[in-house]
């Protein structure tokens, strides 16, 4: 079980999908309170990770469908419209350092994924 936590406070656990919901190698997204959240399965390193949905390069719902991979150790994933890259662990844009995402605290339990919010 892979757990990356950003926040400190206090966290709710939200039921988001069944881990064979999400390909491997690639990531789904799922809609929690209203929020879209893109949740990666991220196999060849056998980490799982969660980040808003939304690129903020052109305000596009497209990264769940982006590609996964590694610049040096840090796992990202690329917009598959702008190729804009972020960090899965920090959000921080690879390539661009005017833009960000939000990441979420991820967890996997007895075949499902839950996300901290």
């Amino acid at each position: 079980m892979e757990t990356h936590t950003l926040y400190k406070d206090e966290l709710t656990w939200h039921p988001a999908c069944q881990t064979d919901h999400v390909p491997e190698d690639g990531g789904a997204c799922v809609l929690l309170g209203g929020r879209q959240i893109a949740i990666f399965n991220f196999s060849r390193r056998g980490e799982w990770y969660a980040t808003d949905n939304e690129c903020p390069h052109r305000q596009q719902m497209v990264l769940s469908r982006g590609m996964i991979g590694s610049q040096g150790d840090e796992p990202k994933v690329a917009c598959p419209f702008h190729k804009k890259t972020f960090s899965l662990k920090t959000g921080d844009c690879l390539n661009d350092d005017g833009h960000t995402i939000a990441t979420f605290p991820i967890k996997v339990v007895d075949g499902m994924v839950y996300i901290g919010v």
